[in-house]
């Protein structure tokens, strides 16, 4: 049997008691989930802190700590600035335009629990045809989604433990279906909180104790070039192009499409605590992507100090924290990781299980909520929790995957799919059932088809897919409406 070493031992125990919080809180809630909707949406009970960080959890995935600062390292400031510029305002945004009205329209259209309940419900959609398609779409992306979240986690083992890159993502997966399965909604929103102030922690203390590591902020030698790169790649030989701007821009468009954190809207206790936790999400948004960036930039000036080489940049963050820190606390820090690929994961899985269960069984079986099936709808979302995490898992056995690449894909066909029809169905009455279907069929299949046929031909194609299946889906919710019966009748009685 292998002896460890003290770092090795020291970082184990700091993994080990991560996992083993996390799962205690699954444990707590499972004996507090009693019934289907406190499975997947927490009997809508959540305060305004654990919403709000919450919500920041479950958004700032892997990439957060892995991909932004990776992005930093490689190509200097631009681009992860605007990228963070677009997330901040799209973040500020949803909570501002879509926060308030979908809790209370998801409330008014038969206590919702998924996003595909309130769109059959707010166009009186007898076909279905609304929610069967949402429902393919949210488990298609969120699997790719949650396949990232993999990556990061199966990277972080395989860096720091020196696990197999496959044995790391097991204990990955393992860890986080146990306490989705156990405590549901509940558990994956405390759980998020936590990993929340983990993640938050981690971004401000590493990249200090890297700075006190060269000597202080005097004696770093800055390139001042470097740090002021607003508008060009890494050492300021080639200007961002107004497409790779407006790429970068996009994807603060993604926000209205998340059903992960959209579900954190409609599950808040009461609308009087959304503008305290409008204030703390996009407060603790802004600190995360500024440290993040900042992560990257010093994390390139100080491996240029030390005459270092590293061949993946989105393992930046790992090289600081083993550089700079105690094996305990590094151990801790580098928990934020898995946290914050847990978080975001966790969130993605629940809201797909229960699009499954809620979305495609139920309405093919036609099973209704009646206190004898309930144990059986709950049975089946938390087995359907196993079935997304194992093809997640498959998806995400390539080592050499790109987080941030993964990501962006899945919050492009998300945004662009149900982003549009989510703002016109909150603020446009005269959207129908059949404007509501082609915008989110375009939207959904324009990210699949440009990101795979057209982007690849480059020039003025190669912008994100974000940007023109959103403004696709958009044209097709408004001149389908337009060209299709007014409906008679509309939930939103009220403006908001």
């Amino acid at each position: 049997m292998m002896v460890l070493s003290n770092v090795s031992v020291w970082t184990y125990v700091s993994f080990s008691l991560y996992l083993l919080a996390m799962l205690a809180i699954g444990v707590y809630f499972f004996y507090k989930t009693k019934n289907l909707s406190d499975y997947i949406l927490g009997g809508r009970s959540l305060g305004a802190w654990v919403t709000a960080l919450s919500a920041f959890a479950s958004d700032m995935s892997g990439w957060l700590l892995m991909g932004l600062p990776g992005l930093a390292f490689a190509t200097g400031l631009a681009e992860p600035l605007w990228t963070a510029v677009g997330l901040v305002f799209g973040s500020l945004l949803n909570w501002l335009l879509v926060a308030r009205r979908l809790r209370r329209y998801t409330y008014a259209a038969g206590d919702a629990h998924t996003l595909s309940d309130y769109f059959e419900n707010r166009f009186q959609d007898k076909s279905r045809l609304l929610r069967v398609i949402s429902s393919l779409f949210t488990i298609f992306f969120f699997t790719i989604y949650t396949a990232a979240q993999f990556v990061a986690g199966g990277k972080l083992f395989q860096s720091v433990l020196g696990l197999d890159y496959s044995v790391g993502l097991l204990i990955m997966a393992c860890s986080l279906t146990l306490y989705i399965f156990l405590g549901g909604f509940l558990a994956v929103c405390w759980t998020d909180f936590f990993q929340g102030v983990l993640m938050l922690g981690a971004l401000i203390v590493v990249p200090l104790m890297a700075i006190y590591q060269m000597g202080g902020i005097t004696a770093i030698n800055l390139d001042v070039n470097y740090l002021q790169l607003f508008n060009s790649g890494k050492g300021g030989e080639t200007p961002l192009s107004t497409l790779a701007l407006l790429s970068m821009l996009a994807w603060g468009l993604g926000y209205f499409g998340q059903p992960h954190i959209l579900v954190r809207f409609m599950s808040i206790s009461h609308e009087e605590e959304l503008p305290k936790a409008t204030t703390i999400a996009t407060s603790w948004t802004f600190i995360s992507m500024a440290m993040a960036i900042f992560i990257g930039l010093i994390g390139a000036l100080f491996v240029a100090n030390n005459g270092m080489v590293l061949s993946d940049p989105e393992r930046i963050f790992i090289v600081l924290i083993n550089a700079t820190m105690h094996p305990f606390i590094g151990g801790l820090m580098l928990a934020a990781i898995l946290a914050a690929a847990q978080s975001t994961a966790a969130s993605q899985i629940l809201v797909s299980s229960s699009s499954f269960v809620e979305d495609l069984y139920r309405t093919f079986t036609k099973t209704k909520k009646e206190k004898a099936q309930e144990k059986k709808l709950l049975l089946l979302n938390r087995l359907a929790v196993i079935g997304v995490m194992l093809i997640a898992a498959l998806i995400a056995g390539d080592p050499e995957s790109n987080v941030l690449k993964i990501v962006a894909y899945a919050w492009g066909g998300l945004g662009a799919a149900f982003g549009p029809l989510i703002l016109f169905s909150l603020y446009w009455k005269r959207m129908t059932r059949y404007g509501a279907l082609a915008g989110m069929i375009v939207g959904g299949s324009t990210t699949i088809i440009w990101k795979h046929l057209i982007a690849p031909m480059g020039g003025i194609f190669a912008v994100y897919e974000l940007l023109p299946a959103f403004v696709l889906s958009t044209l097709a919710i408004v001149l389908v409406s337009l060209n299709s019966t007014a409906p008679s009748s509309s939930l939103l009685t009220k403006r908001g």
